[in-house]
């Protein structure tokens, strides 16, 4: 019997609009991967691009960057559970996870860095 991730979705910007293109609530299996898609209106290959969670009642904890050039960014011990892409037609950022567990449960938030 597999146990579910519930994940509470969530993106934030600080200085443009943003808009989120997944629903506010997902359940994801241990087996399925979770995309989660951040398009902003900020160009993408001028700024950068953080993914921030939060799981309930905890502090907030970066998870991983997509550089304005490209780079990829990850925090060490979520770097084998977390990818990220970009599509700079659109400029959108996708944070994809996979073999998440319970502990994985969290509001994930995508945020434009400050220059």
């Amino acid at each position: 019997m597999f146990s579910t991730s519930v994940l509470l979705l969530a993106a934030v910007t600080w200085v443009h609009s943003y808009e989120l293109t997944q629903p506010d609530f997902l359940t994801v299996r241990p087996d399925q991967t979770l995309t989660i898609n951040c398009k902003v209106s900020y160009t993408i290959t001028s700024h950068a691009t953080a993914w921030i969670r939060q799981p309930a009642g905890k502090a907030l904890e970066w998870v991983a960057t997509m550089g304005y050039s490209g780079g990829l960014y990850y925090k060490d011990s979520l770097k084998t559970k977390f990818s990220l892409s970009r599509d700079t037609s659109s400029n959108t950022v996708t944070l994809r996870g996979q073999n998440l567990q319970t502990g994985d449960t969290a509001v994930y938030y995508c945020a434009r860095e400050p220059q």
